[in-house]
């Protein structure tokens, strides 16, 4: 069910793998995504089971690769939910709600975690290589120290890396002017970007200390990857306050 979890003081914080869920073939384990194609039945299932594992309830955006973030309140728990039962629609969330969890859903894409012990804040990104190039990770930061954060840690997940992620060369090179140490090379030696490195030099930049979790997506079949696989499920990075 996890590939990482490390727990903090009062903070949840883990990555989900593929194992043990309820989804059949293609989204086959730990289908967490609602907009896929899968069973609806076997997302909730899944998500039921994370969340019981996690101990607090798990809220979720739908995320279209962009930077928007969205600042989990008492006032958007109680109001509408979308048809795969997200509070809204986002790439990054944020809240200093105790007692609830954030999600974030990869495929390939980078999960980002963001916590503040002391101000009691959490965040979460998800950060492909559109939300990198566009700011989602300066957007999320910026919303957290608008809050109140001044000691924030991140931690960063397994993504497809940058030998597996191959881009024309143009697309290397608009993510090489946002975040140069994200332009890679691919095993056959052909263009491809880094987006975690982007992301891990990004964070560095604005002073957030951090954790790299290993890992490739594309490489590592007990993760969903679109790249991979194409119609696929999709993983977690979950990071909440506990009770």
């Amino acid at each position: 069910m996890f590939l990482w979890r490390e727990d903090a003081p009062g903070v949840v914080r883990a990555f989900t793998d593929r194992r043990d869920g309820a989804s059949s073939a293609p989204f086959a384990g730990l289908n967490l995504g609602a907009h896929v194609g899968d069973d609806p039945a076997h997302v909730a299932a899944n998500r039921a089971l994370v969340e019981q594992e996690v101990g607090t309830p798990i809220v979720w955006a739908d995320q279209v690769h962009g930077t928007e973030v969205l600042h989990v309140t008492r006032e958007v728990l109680d109001g509408p939910r979308t048809g795969t039962g997200a509070v809204g629609t986002a790439d990054a969330l944020v809240t200093g709600l105790p007692g609830l969890a954030l999600g974030v859903l990869v495929a390939d894409c980078t999960p980002v975690l963001l916590h503040d012990e002391t101000a009691g804040l959490v965040g979460v990104a998800h950060a492909g290589r559109q939300g990198m190039t566009k700011g989602v990770v300066g957007a999320v930061v910026s919303a957290l120290r608008d809050l109140g954060s001044g000691q924030l840690r991140a931690i960063v997940g397994p993504s497809v890396c940058g030998r597996c992620y191959e881009v024309p060369a143009e697309l290397r090179e608009e993510a090489a002017t946002v975040a140069p140490v994200s332009a890679a090379t691919t095993w056959q030696g052909t263009p491809a970007i880094d987006v975690a490195a982007g992301v891990v030099d990004q964070l560095t930049e604005l002073g957030v200390p951090l954790e790299w979790v290993p890992g490739c997506a594309r490489e590592d079949e007990a993760l969903y990857s679109h790249r991979r696989d194409g119609r696929t499920g999709r993983f977690a990075g979950i990071i909440g306050r506990t009770a």
